[in-house]
């Protein structure tokens, strides 16, 4: 029996606190509240339960004792309900979702790729074709659907919809569009109707982040073209930095907020890792680099904070996790090369977690004095692309198929 440090107050599997409401969890940062890091980690873990949903990268959400799951079979995309606990399917709900995959593309599948998102007692889907579905989180009823399919044509970006949706006070804050132009818009999380809309940028596969930038509540977006800020409540832009996706260098990876300096992370597939500072100067917004550093770049992997230090996972050398100093952009190590393509990372008091492509999963040292893995392990057979969640004494891990849940505490069946 191992012997466990909680590292907050855990809140009861079935309270309503107990959620991780969507991509990267509660507040979109990659911080684990509700896990118990052990104070030796284990040789291996149990597998709870497996569960065949389909093909996709969206991360499995949960709310109180509940995993949802979007994924594809066939034709179809699918909303999962399944129990936390023993992995029984509760319901399913299918809608057909034709979708042609742009070349080059195929051995990615036909998505979803964006991850679903828990809010006002619905859980919210964006298809791969571009269609946002609102669904009574209890019953798994269709309330509500928007598309911008009449406007935009094709109506997602060449590799599909991956923009994850964001909720905030009543509101769901979605890009729709494709490469060339698209929609931010504000929708009434209870009717699906629009609040506010603000264009003209192209949509990409990055997702929108909520942040507080000298008091005013803001929405950062990295679009095709731009890292922006806009005012929450009304859509009005407030600042823009030109960051433009370049040739076959796609604008992915989401951006990481740090609250201390009120300042943004962002990198881009060959383009490096920036740190951006928005601020007021004489009533007027303006958005300034502070420091571009070009030694390692993300592609598809978004980084994770923890303390003064930016941990990440570069493309540069086949794949490799890297550690920035935030106050002058500085490298402080770089893991080993040829790790692999990608990497899903999470951050906790002390470590950072990361789901590799190749299935597996790694423990590492949040420390910036060097490279060093604390644990590994071998969780799917099959590649990895999703973000996994940790929870309590758990892991949840979808693969090319599979929804999985593994035990660190040894206690599975």
């Amino acid at each position: 029996m191992l012997l466990w440090l909680t590292i907050s107050t855990v809140c009861s599997v079935s309270g309503e606190s107990s959620q991780w409401p969507g991509l990267l969890g509660s507040d979109r940062n990659g911080w684990v509240n509700h896990f118990q890091i052990p104070k030796t980690w284990p040789d291996v873990l149990s597998l709870a339960w497996k569960v065949e949903v389909g093909d996709g990268y969206g991360t499995p959400v949960l709310h109180g004792d509940q995993v949802y799951q979007h994924a594809r079979q066939k034709e179809d995309e699918v909303l999962w309900r399944i129990d936390f606990k023993t992995g029984d399917v509760v319901w399913r709900q299918n809608q057909a979702t034709a979708f042609q995959m742009g070349s080059g593309g195929e051995s990615h599948g036909k998505g979803p790729k964006s991850s679903p998102i828990i809010a006002n007692g619905k859980i919210f889907t964006l298809s791969v074709s571009g269609t946002i579905c609102a669904w009574d989180i209890d019953s798994g009823k269709l309330l509500w659907q928007h598309d911008e399919n009449k406007r935009f044509s094709p109506p997602h970006p060449y590799w599909g919809a991956s923009i994850s949706p964001i909720v905030e006070n009543g509101k769901l804050l979605v890009r729709l569009g494709n490469d060339a132009s698209g929609l931010l818009l504000a929708l009434d999380t209870h009717t699906g109707q629009k609040v506010w809309s603000l264009g003209d940028d192209g949509a990409c596969y990055s997702s929108p982040i909520i942040a507080e930038v000298e008091g005013v509540r803001q929405l950062i977006e990295w679009n095709h073209n731009a890292l922006i800020g806009v005012d929450v409540t009304s859509g009005t832009p407030l600042w823009r930095f030109h960051l433009p996706h370049l040739g076959s260098n796609q604008n992915m990876p989401t951006p990481s907020f740090h609250q201390a300096s009120e300042s943004i992370l962002v990198g881009g597939e060959n383009r490096g890792v920036r740190r951006i500072q928005p601020r007021r100067n004489q009533g007027k917004w303006v958005a300034e680099e502070i420091w571009h550093q070009k030694r390692v770049a993300l592609d598809m992997s978004t980084a994770v904070l923890h303390d003064n230090h930016l941990f990440g996972f570069s493309h540069f050398d086949m794949g490799q996790f890297f550690c920035i100093d935030l106050t002058q952009g500085t490298v402080r190590w770089k893991g080993p090369s040829r790790t692999g393509e990608n990497a899903a990372l999470l951050a906790m008091p002390g470590h950072i977690a990361a789901l590799i492509n190749d299935g597996t999963f790694w423990i590492l040292s949040a420390s910036p004095h060097g490279f060093q893995k604390l644990a590994s392990y071998q969780v799917a057979d099959l590649p990895t692309w999703a973000p996994p969640v940790l929870w309590h004494d758990s892991l949840l891990v979808k693969d090319r198929r599979f929804l999985m849940r593994w035990s660190f505490n040894g206690d599975a069946p």
